[in-house]
């Protein structure tokens, strides 16, 4: 068994639903601290549902003059699910063909271990290495995402702490480890729609207006819209509707209101604001009387291939043999929040398919070369 694979079955085994870090934490800064880390612990949050956030940093020869890294992750997991629908105990770390499974596996405790390992090496290779560096760890990534890393990037801001570079831990690979990194993440805009009528018996629709009749021809021109064209780094925005809601319950009545929620994935290309004054020209255009409630999930991030990029590729290679690719899919991390004090972030971690799922796992074979990566890095970067 390697350092790597018995952290992450350590890790697996605490039972950190979000926000409950459940001691990862604690152990990740004792592992930390004894090769020369400075660790500090934040907590944000409510006193029922504390956010447990960890900052720890080990500084280089080079003091200010030197680089900065940062690995950022987070020790939270999603909920279970139904416990009888898993082959074995969610958090109990099981191997099966080759995989280990439990919650978190991929998601992302597999990349905390390798992170600390990686660390752990590089200052026993070279304890008087140039740049400085760092952990960011947050118990709040599956949850809100408001007393975690937001918080400590405000915190590190306010002390006038910049990074140079940070690599976050999600799981970025599809089919194999490296095959691909995340240099950005597309924004996410939530709107909760209200278009009002008249409610009426629904036989006599003439002294009724019904308001998903009314909306209907708005949200096909939505629908048919194209928000922008994307460009280089970021597929084109797209918009679409989650859930719409009406009615009273009963079959003989036309509803007074419908409620519709709908989500845009931006890029670069568009911005919050003109994305909403452009849905809300449709609306008006189509005479609905109507409410929106909107809610900025994120801002989208983008870091163009340079010197952070460049050496998690060469990492990838020397460590696998596989040649990366960039790409800005998938859903929100928290690199938005860190992308606003540094200037190069990117993601990589192990193979995403089963993370959030019931039996998730990670193929054990994977843990040293994710490791090594993120080893390599250090290496290039701060060495």
């Amino acid at each position: 068994m390697t350092a790597t694979l018995r952290l992450v079955e350590q890790l697996i085994a605490r039972r950190s639903v979000t926000p409950d870090d459940a001691g990862c934490q604690a152990l990740i800064a004792e592992r930390l601290a004894a090769v020369g880390f400075e660790c500090r612990t934040l907590v944000h949050g409510p006193e029922d549902k504390p956010v447990t956030n960890l900052w720890a940093v080990r500084r280089g020869t080079a003091g200010a003059d030197g680089k900065l890294l940062a690995f950022a992750g987070h020790t939270d997991v999603v909920p279970t699910g139904p416990l009888d629908a898993w082959q074995s105990p969610p958090f109990v770390p099981t191997h099966r063909g080759g995989k280990l499974h439990g919650r978190g596996a991929a998601d992302m405790k597999s990349s905390i271990a390798a992170m600390v390992v990686a660390a752990e090496e590089f200052v026993a290779a070279r304890p008087q290495h140039a740049g400085s560096v760092a952990f960011l760890v947050t118990s709040d990534e599956e949850g809100p995402a408001v007393d975690g890393t937001v918080k400590v990037c405000a915190w590190l801001a306010n002390a006038g702490i910049r990074l140079d570079y940070c690599i976050v831990g999600e799981p970025t690979s599809v089919e194999r480890l490296g095959d691909m990194i995340k240099n950005g993440r597309r924004g996410t805009l939530s709107g909760k729609l209200t278009v009002r009528g008249v409610q009426g018996h629904i036989a006599y629709p003439h002294l009724a207006k019904n308001p998903i009749h009314l909306v209907a021809p708005a949200l096909a021109e939505l629908v048919a819209v194209r928000w922008d064209d994307g460009n280089a780094y970021f597929p084109p925005t797209g918009w679409q509707v989650s859930n719409i809601h009406a009615g009273t319950g009963a079959g003989n009545v036309i509803p007074g209101e419908v409620v519709i929620d709908f989500n845009f994935r931006f890029s670069t290309e568009s911005t919050p604001a003109s994305l909403q004054a452009r849905l809300v020209d449709v609306l008006d255009r189509h005479g609905l009387d109507h409410h929106i409630s909107w809610t900025l999930g994120g801002e989208p991030f983008l870091t163009p291939a340079g010197s952070l990029s460049d050496a998690v590729a060469a990492s990838i290679e020397s460590a696998t043999g596989v040649r990366t690719e960039l790409s800005t899919t998938g859903g929100t991390s928290d690199g938005r929040f860190i992308a606003k004090i540094c200037p190069q972030v990117v993601e990589f971690g192990p193979v995403n398919a089963t993370i959030h799922k019931i039996d998730e796992e990670v193929e054990v074979a994977s843990l040293e070369p994710l490791k090594d990566v993120y080893r390599g890095v250090l290496d290039r970067l701060v060495g």
